[in-house]
């Protein structure tokens, strides 16, 4: 089981790749969250931790569920929430061949 270290270590970790991944800045993000202009660089420095409502504050942000939030292999939220909206427009047919290219990827990668 992880260390409580590994934990916090990922969330510090996870809210820093969110925020490149949308290229914005701690001050920015902080500033989107109604906090002080530090609150987000408290954060990923270790110095403090977000609250429930502000940890939820950050997902909702982000467009992710908390349970995103903590899987390791979701990246790229937006590309995949844009990917997924293409996908609900295909027929039968074109899911299938789809779903084909991504298993042959999937082995490949």
């Amino acid at each position: 089981m992880p260390e409580k270290e590994e934990y916090l270590a990922f969330i510090r970790n996870r809210i820093t790749e969110l925020r490149i991944n949308k290229n914005i800045s701690e001050y920015q993000l902080s500033f989107d969250l109604g906090k002080s202009k530090s609150y987000i660089q408290s954060i990923t420095s270790g110095a403090t931790l977000p609250s429930m409502d502000a940890f939820i504050d950050i997902c909702s942000y982000f467009e992710i569920s908390p349970t995103e939030f903590f899987d390791k292999d979701f990246h790229k939220p937006e590309k995949i929430r844009e990917a997924s909206h293409f996908i609900k427009t295909l027929s039968e047919k074109d899911l299938n061949m789809v779903l084909d290219i991504l298993k042959r990827l999937s082995k490949n990668g």
